[in-house]
């Protein structure tokens, strides 16, 4: 079991109320304009269901508290425009966490943050990961640690980088995939985000 099942059960539903009543909207809007799907694509309703969670955490840890759930909105909404055209139902869950990723990388554009450079750092990612069931650590909407400051703080690449590699636990093929670029690249940017937390976390020291 990789660490992000063990930390996000399929059948939790940890969203807040907010992405879960736009998810209903969603959900009839695509019923309304559903018909038969070949390539073992499921009703968008039932892919939305599966996925909602994964992928808000995913944002809330990548765009921050503030901007997840227009990130959230904007992916599902990008989603449900791309459904028709889908000709197969392989692997969804990367699909839809590489549209959450640029909408992530977006936010943080617009927002135009300067990064700041921000022990293990991933161990302490894990202890204080916001991707926990119910009543085993902070809810997912109250993330308040210096920790993630320093997270949120970081250039949007590196930041969706960390999180989908450290805390989603993703090979860094998907995660490549996810951001549009080569292994390589990935792998750069999940070192120098975490070079970038040692040391802003030694200088707190």
């Amino acid at each position: 079991m990789t660490r992000a099942e063990a930390l996000t059960p399929e059948s939790a539903d940890l969203t807040p109320p907010s992405p879960r009543s736009f998810s209903v909207v969603m959900g009839r809007a695509a019923r309304a304009e559903a018909g038969p799907r070949g390539g073992g694509i499921p009703p968008f309703q039932t892919f939305l269901d599966e996925h909602r969670t994964v992928v808000y955490r995913f944002l809330v840890a990548s765009a921050g508290p503030n901007e997840a759930d227009d990130c959230f909105q904007e992916t599902f909404l990008s989603a449900l425009r791309a459904y028709p055209k889908l000709e197969s139902g392989d692997n969804l869950r990367a699909w839809i966490l590489a549209i959450a990723t640029r909408k992530a990388i977006d936010a943080a554009r617009a927002r135009n943050r300067r990064p700041e450079p921000a022990v293990d750092i991933v161990e302490m990612l894990d202890e204080r990961s916001a991707f926990r069931p119910e009543g085993q650590g902070q809810p997912v909407e109250d993330i308040g640690d210096p920790l993630w400051e320093e997270v949120l703080a970081l250039p949007p690449r590196q930041r969706v980088a960390l999180v989908h590699r450290v805390l989603l636990d993703r090979p860094y093929t998907e995660l490549a995939a996810a951001m549009g670029c080569s292994v390589d690249a990935a792998r750069a940017n999940v070192y120098q985000a975490l070079k970038k937390l040692r040391e802003a976390w030694k200088s707190r020291a």
